[in-house]
């Protein structure tokens, strides 16, 4: 055969056998060393310390307390500059002995024999004594002038800075410089150990190691310490920023308090040696993931609430493994994340803050991270259509609780426009129940009454939905009056009414209406039937709600959603009582064809998580709400329902593509509802105007320079005046510099409209515990 066993893609000439055209390709180099251990145990020994909110916390070092901030480089090379060549004039001053009584501390602490009488040393111990204390002054010369230079932090900046090549040459170049002072003598650190020892009397091979000897204790010190500086043995052989920093991320991390998370302590200090040495197994084995990880940790900490599910807990990671203790769904992961987590810290990774003068300089670089500390405090984001909040926001931050979901520490509710399902809040695989409002596929229900039995508690949640948002509609009339419809139909019914019937029972005498009074009739219920009186005496009335109720309700009576809203149990309700179970859950409504409809849901939704989040009897889970468009949802109650949801474990997420969507009474008491504000590039300055105000002012340091000019009465000066004058067109001038402390907006409302780059925010977060954050402007991820 002409291929010699071979198949080729294209026809073989005959009598010509193909052959290779040269060795195969090697495979890319690695861009960082080989780690050693499993990658699940190098994160989990990642130490996380604690910190300001918003900042991410996996291996996150914070800047030294007395690390001031730095002013521009220029300030910083010339500080460096000067401070070296002062250092350098005053140590040439004292070894020349220019400065008098210098020797003096030195004398008084040493033999009187060791010196002359005219001040020089009579032996060698004399001679060893002042090279002695010449290094100690110039030891103490070097740290002081390089604290006052601050040569440390220029190196950072203007060598390190720029990368590892870098940083190597320069801390050769220091290298080199401090070994030539030490191998020319000026300074005595080779006299002071070769000149004080009877190297002549000493056999030469004897000499010989004595002397390397003494070499390497001079300068293998000068080597390792400017090796360290340059970061050789981290990656100075890489060559790039990316080498080192692998290099950094993919070292093992030892654990700050001497236990390794990796082996299950907890598990070994509760006696239960197997469990811990199986799932230590799994780690190694690479069976395990991060969410296997913090769902058996969460898993322990319940078990640790109630010692009688231990012996349940055993058997099931001996028999399951890292996939002990599952989720209801059986998923151990999602589909796929389009954002960073650290389930242990329970944060995701947004983006980072600029490094701008407008943050303080601790804050500056770090990464941004948000959590349910942040989270429970609830969040407002507002920016123009077109600049990330549902992709850069309200997805990672979904994305986050639902894997916390997995781990059985959160429960999410994802809301948002049928358009944005897929990309926008994520796949359907990542969810427990998908719910697509006005869908004939859609597998699952919205209950309209949020699972409660209470004809009260669902007629004021109604209620709330239905005319929340009508100026003139009493909201606790028309509770009144769905609860005086509600509780005959459930008590002669036993369930709620459908939309239809409740619509024609709200209209007004109809048959629907008789068939219930005679079935209450029937039933002997008269309080029932003195409910249904007290509605048809209002019906009619000035101030009956009735026909608003039913003109709302009429926006659900539509073809559309004749499938849904059942009542009658046929169907698979989602309703919030879920949130005391570890669910993931989205909502798609239908905003495109039926946008008021869609909006008096999510007013529905809001409304019932906020009633539900506050009743669940189990709050350890997390209960989040995300709203990917809140306009036109907010009501005066619902706004000071999110203020009470810190209290409970719960927050929520709202998203306004403009401050004009909320009405005008309740702007103020949204954003002081909120604990954590997001203000999007392009904001109107009518909006910023109302994030000023919620970030309110601070004391900044201003310098006011006057220019006054200067008349001489000398005719020389006066002529040299005038020559100056000519030459640059310009009066002599004085400077008169005044600095003062005034009180200024953090963020004013043109600089939050003009000021703030595409793919930026700016953001102010305040934790559960009260712990705030000042506005900082980041830049979000996936925006260069």
């Amino acid at each position: 055969m002409d291929t010699e066993g071979t198949h080729d893609g294209r026809t073989a000439q005959g009598g010509r056998v193909p052959r290779p055209a040269g060795p195969p390709a090697l495979p890319p180099k690695p861009s960082h060393a080989p780690t050693v251990g499993s990658p699940l145990a190098t994160w989990a020994r990642t130490p996380r310390p604690r910190a300001e909110p918003g900042v991410w916390r996996f291996g996150y070092q914070p800047k030294r307390a007395d690390e001031a901030e730095p002013g521009t480089d220029r300030s910083l090379l010339s500080g460096a500059v000067i401070s070296f060549l002062a250092c350098v004039l005053v140590w040439s001053l004292l070894t020349n002995g220019y400065i008098p009584y210098i020797q003096v501390p030195l004398k008084l602490f040493t033999p009187r024999d060791w010196w002359e009488l005219g001040g020089g040393a009579t032996d060698h111990r004399g001679m060893a004594a002042l090279q002695v204390y010449e290094l100690l002054l110039t030891g103490g010369l070097v740290f002081w002038f390089s604290r006052l230079g601050s040569w440390g932090l220029a190196f950072e900046r203007l060598v390190a800075a720029r990368g590892p090549r870098a940083r190597a040459a320069g801390a050769a170049a220091g290298a080199l410089f401090v070994m030539m002072l030490i191998w020319t003598g000026t300074v005595p650190a080779e006299a002071l150990l070769f000149q004080h020892l009877p190297l002549r009397e000493i056999a030469p091979t004897q000499g010989l190691l004595i002397t390397l000897l003494l070499y390497g204790v001079l300068y293998v010190p000068v080597l390792v310490y400017y090796a360290r500086l340059g970061g050789w043995r981290r990656g100075g052989r890489g060559g790039t920023a990316g080498t080192a920093a692998a290099a950094t991320v993919h070292q093992q991390v030892a654990p700050e308090d001497g236990t390794d998370p990796a082996q299950w302590p907890q598990l070994r200090a509760a006696g239960l040696w197997e469990v811990a040495e199986r799932l230590g197994g799994e780690m190694v084995g690479g069976r395990m993931n991060d969410v296997d990880y913090a769902r058996i940790r969460r898993a322990w900490d319940s078990v640790q609430a109630d010692p009688s599910r231990v012996r349940a807990f055993a058997d099931s990671v001996r028999d399951k493994g890292a996939a002990a203790c599952l989720h209801p769904s059986g998923d151990r992961d999602l589909p796929v994340r389009a954002a960073r987590h650290d389930l242990l810290a329970r944060q995701v990774l947004l983006g980072s803050v600029e490094d701008q003068e407008r943050n303080p300089y601790a804050r500056r670089g770090t990464p941004l991270a948000l959590d349910p500390e942040v989270l429970g405090t609830s969040l407002l984001a507002v920016g123009p259509s077109g600049t990330g909040k549902t992709a850069r926001l309200v997805r990672p931050v979904v994305e986050s609780l639902a894997l916390q979901a997995l781990a059985g520490q959160a429960a999410v509710i994802a809301v948002g426009s049928a358009g944005s399902a897929g990309p926008g809040l994520g796949p359907d695989g990542g969810y427990d129940i998908v719910v697509r409002v006005g869908d004939p596929g859609s597998v699952h229900d919205l209950d309209l009454y949020g699972g409660t039995a209470d004809p009260d508690e669902a007629a004021t949640l109604l209620a709330e939905a239905f005319v929340g948002d009508l100026p003139g509609v009493d909201v606790r009339r028309a509770a009144t009056a769905l609860a005086q419809l509600l509780g005959p139909y459930r008590t002669a019914h036993g369930r709620f009414p459908a939309v239809p019937e409740l619509r024609e029972l709200l209209d007004g005498p109809s048959p629907a209406l008789d068939a219930l009074r005679h079935a209450l009739a029937d039933a002997g219920e008269q309080a029932m039937l003195r409910e249904l009186d007290a509605r048809a005496r209002q019906h009619g009335a000035p101030a009956d709600p009735g026909p608003a109720l039913a003109d709302r309700l009429a926006l659900l009576d539509r073809p559309a959603f004749a499938g849904f809203f059942d009542t009658t149990g046929q169907g698979r309700p989602f309703s919030m009582r879920a949130l005391e179970h570890p669910v993931r859950v989205r909502i798609d409504l239908p905003e495109r064809g039926h946008a008021d409809a869609s909006r008096m849901l999510a007013r529905l939704l809001l409304a019932q998580f906020n009633a539900c989040a506050a009743a669940r009897a189990d709050r350890s889970l997390f209960a989040f709400l995300a709203l990917d468009d809140a306009s036109h949802t907010l009501t005066p109650e619902t706004v000071r329902g999110v203020q009470r949801l810190r209290s409970v474990n719960a927050g929520v997420l709202l998203t306004l593509r403009a401050l004009d969507d909320v009405p005008e009474a309740l702007r103020t008491p949204l954003l002081g509802a909120v604990g954590c504000r997001m203000a999007f590039s392009g904001v109107t300055t009518w909006d910023g105007k109302r994030f000023a105000e919620a970030w309110g002012t601070e004391w900044v340091e201003t310098r006011d320079v006057t220019h006054r000019t200067v008349f001489a009465d000398q005719p020389l000066t006066r002529a040299i005046h005038a020559f100056r004058k000519m030459v640059t067109g310009k009066a002599v001038t004085t400077d008169a510099v005044t600095v003062r402390q005034v009180e200024r907006e953090r963020w004013s409302a043109s600089e939050l409209a003009h000021a703030v780059p595409p793919g930026c925010a700016v953001l102010s977060l305040t934790s559960v515990r009260g712990e705030r954050a000042a506005p900082l402007l980041v830049r979000l991820a996936g925006t260069g």
